[in-house]
């Protein structure tokens, strides 16, 4: 699970609206122009597509599978009717856009004394820049054929996955991310909620087979059966979400990961078929930051150093938690200096795990 689980905002509900027309051409003509946007796809559905998703949201909370996520549990009305969320609606534009470069992704795991963070957060945040796109693609709507619309990237209580499966741009497989048989899995999501009825899309169906490779990937078999997932023991959560300290039993299977994981992600074939990130801010530096030199980031430091990145969520406390893990994993006992000043730090998740990773060194 390479990407975060953001928090929702409050949702507006604002006053009833009125169904508008289109035109016969207007449906294609905006499949065009999402493509001029650099959308790498494009797919309508409706808002009661998937009707399954709220029993198969409850269960995932009753088990308790989303962790520390409690926002998950909230507006569970919301995010199990997509309908509910702004009931005017006719009509949900789900959208990807890559975030697919060149290169193993899981070749920063070769070098311990480095710090792996996730790729799609390797670069700036894909919710300034998606939400900007939409949100020209949102007026070119209403210049042209009038209706209202709103616009979610991720944030807003909206399980965009299902949604996209439902508008045809691909299949949720094992490892419960999207993917597409043009696309490959390293693509981001938006959505354009809109009071015009347009034709919807025929939904995809799963075409991974008897393929179990991200499956097997995973480092801390997170995933309880295919397409089921346990946040628990994700990486990408455990690195991102969780707030403490990590279960000791998980913490050697997290390597030099620090934000977000992406093995799941590199494992699947379908990758072949990836399209080319269009937008070169989502790359960022092909070089992995040094473990020793984040272990020394006060607050100040870190917001400066992960300004504008996705990483900035975390927090530095979070961020120098899991700089200490990996390299308490690294087995380079040069490294053992950057964490014993570490030990007596004022946050106690990341005293702790200086603690043990002095422990894991020596």
């Amino acid at each position: 699970m390479g990407r975060a689980f953001p928090a929702p905002p409050t949702v507006r509900r604002d006053r009833p609206t009125q169904v508008h027309p289109v035109a016969p051409d207007f449906r294609e003509r905006l499949r065009a122009r999402a493509f001029e946007e650099g959308f790498a796809g494009f797919g309508v559905t409706r808002p009661d597509a998937v009707p399954e998703i709220a029993e198969r949201l409850r269960l995932f909370v009753a088990e308790g599978c989303h962790g520390q996520m409690d926002w998950m549990a909230d507006r569970m009305d919301w995010r199990g009717a997509p309908g509910a969320l702004w009931p005017e609606a006719k009509s949900i534009i789900m959208l990807a856009e890559s975030y697919a470069r060149a290169g193993d992704p899981t070749d920063v795991h070769r070098h311990p004394d480095k710090g792996a963070i996730s790729i799609y957060a390797q670069g700036r945040d894909y919710h300034d820049i998606i939400k900007k796109r939409l949100k020209r693609l949102g007026r070119w709507m209403i210049e042209t054929a009038g209706g209202q619309i709103k616009v979610f990237v991720d944030t807003a209580p909206v399980m965009e996955k299902p949604l996209a499966a439902a508008a045809g741009l691909g299949w949720q497989g094992k490892h419960t991310n999207l993917l597409g048989r043009t696309m490959g899995n390293w693509v981001f999501l938006g959505s354009i909620f809109t009071t015009l009825d347009l034709a919807p899309d025929k939904p995809e169906v799963s075409r991974c087979g008897s393929c179990t490779r991200c499956l097997h990937a995973c480092p801390t078999n997170a995933f309880p059966a295919p397409y089921r997932i346990d946040a628990r023991r994700c990486i990408s959560y455990l690195t991102i979400e969780h707030a403490g300290p990590v279960d000791e039993e998980l913490r050697s299977k997290m390597g030099n990961r620090i934000y977000g994981c992406d093995d799941c992600l590199a494992a699947c074939p379908w990758n072949k078929f990836a399209v080319a990130a269009s937008d070169l801010r989502y790359l960022g530096s092909p070089e992995p930051p040094d473990l020793a030199a984040l272990a020394l980031l006060d607050d100040a430091a870190f917001r400066t150093r992960f300004a504008g990145s996705p990483v900035k969520r975390s927090g530095r406390n979070r961020m120098v938690r899991n700089v200490c893990y990996a390299i308490g994993n690294s087995g380079l006992p040069l490294l053992k200096p950057s964490v014993q000043a570490l030990t007596d730090d004022e946050d106690p998740a990341v005293a702790d795990a200086a603690r043990w990773a002095v422990e894991q060194l020596s």
